[in-house]
């Protein structure tokens, strides 16, 4: 028996990927003509959307779901920090202007 995701896995991931993508695209307002900041609803869902993305990438297509639990734990755990410090950066640059 294999560990590797079956095709019925990968097109449902990659289906969920591009519906995440599309309502990242449409939160972030790309149709606008000028440049302004995101409101806070909107940033926090395309982080939410985009740390998401990233689990399915990682447990699906990398097949990290058969790691052990201290690799699973270590690399979401740097998936949860990059966005948390894109959240943070973001929340700065709001606030300081």
């Amino acid at each position: 028996m294999t560990s590797l995701p079956g095709t019925r896995r990968l097109l449902v991931t990659w289906a969920l990927l591009m519906a995440l993508t599309i309502l990242s695209m449409v939160s972030a307002r790309l149709d606008q003509g000028d440049w302004q900041s995101l409101p806070l609803w909107s940033a926090g869902l395309v982080i939410a959307a985009t740390g998401f993305k990233a689990q399915r990438l990682l447990m699906v297509y990398l097949n990290l779901r058969a790691a052990t639990p201290a690799w699973k734990g270590a690399i979401m755990g740097l998936v949860m920090l990059t966005l948390a410090l894109i959240a943070g950066s973001y929340l700065v640059a709001r606030l300081a202007g």
